[in-house]
This record gives structure tokens, sequence and C-alpha cells, in this order.
């Protein structure tokens, strides 16, 4: 590993994919559905996001989130960074099922896009970037504050879970309703709350 042990490397991974479960159920998520992750495997590892760029964190947060993704059938987005202007990278399909736009740029890890877009780009399958998800993401997950907000439709509801922290970075989830309409007199469908 090249900037923590396996034992480090197996405790992230477990702590992403039990973040993810969590907030899978919390935002009941359906096949087809849409997640959004951002990561910082600076921020993981206690440095400043951007400083300590690591593949093996962001390969291990992969996995973990991936497990617990692919348990639901939930298409992942996985977030660049802002020098890739949050481009997102997902698979060829979804791009198409969601009517996303490509862009051309290949995520690097220590230059434009991030050790986590980049492991995300080697990872999937038929890998492409996208410009945006044009606000349809259904909840999202954001590990050291890179910022996911844009990226899931509205209206956006935050989401606590018992993981806090993955390694060292603060956890920030979030999900989506469905837009209430009315007024004082207005009754809601519980299922959609």
């Amino acid at each position: 590993m090249e900037n923590f042990d396996s034992t480090f490397q197996e405790k992230i991974r477990q702590e992403s994919r039990d973040a993810v479960r969590e907030l899978a159920e919390a935002a009941r998520l359906k096949a087809g559905d849409l997640f959004v992750v951002g990561c910082s495997s600076s921020e993981v590892l206690g440095e400043r996001i951007g400083t300590c760029t690591s593949v093996d964190a962001a390969r291990a947060l992969y996995l973990g989130i991936r497990e617990a993704l692919d348990e639901r059938g939930v298409l992942l987005a996985g977030q660049c960074c802002e020098h890739l202007n949050r481009a997102l990278v997902v698979e060829t399909e979804t791009m198409e099922r969601y009517g996303l736009w490509q862009v051309n740029a290949v995520p690097q890890p220590n230059h434009a896009g991030g050790a986590f877009g980049t492991v995300c780009y080697q990872e999937m399958k038929d890998a492409v970037l996208v410009e945006s998800l044009r606000s349809r993401a259904a909840a999202g997950i954001d590990i050291g504050g890179t910022l996911i907000g844009m990226h899931i439709r509205p209206v956006v509801v935050p989401v606590r879970l018992s993981v806090k922290t993955i390694g060292h970075a603060p956890v920030i989830c979030a999900r989506s309703r469905i837009p209430y309409t009315g007024g004082q007199r207005a009754v809601y469908d519980e299922r959609f709350l």
C-alpha cells in the first residue's frame, strides 16, 4: 500500500460499505437508481483535501461502495475533482439510460480527476465521463467535503448515519424526496416522505 497498511485498507473498505448500505436503506434506493460519490482520498488518510492522493485508498473505498450498491442494483456515479469541473465517471449504459452528456477526459490521480475518479474509470465496465448528472441522483455520499449536492435531484434531504467518518474523513450524506405541493390543508403520502 502506498500510504497505509492492509488493516487500514480493509477498515475503510468496510466503513464505506457499511455507510452506503445504511444510506441505501434510509433513502429506499431501488434497482436502477443513480447514486453519486464524491471522495477525497487525502481526507480519508487524515490529510487536507488534494494533498495526499492515494489510489490504494480510493480503490478500497470503491470496492466497499460498489459491493453495497451492487446488492441493490443501484448505479454508481463517481465524481471527479474541480479540475475536471466535477464531471462524473459512469458506465456507458448509465449515460444512455439517463440521457447524460459525455465529455472527453481521462481522470488522473495527481492531476485532473482525483484518485476516486481514476479508480472508477479503471474499474467500471465501459466507463465514460459525463459533464453532469443533471440533478438526477437519488442519493449520495460525500467523503471528505467534496460537495455533491448539485448532482442530487430536488428536494435534497440530509441523512445522518451511524458511520460518521470513513478513515479520517467526515461523511455527509443526502437523499432526495419528491417535492411537496399544497398548503396547510395538504395531506401527504407517507411512502414518499
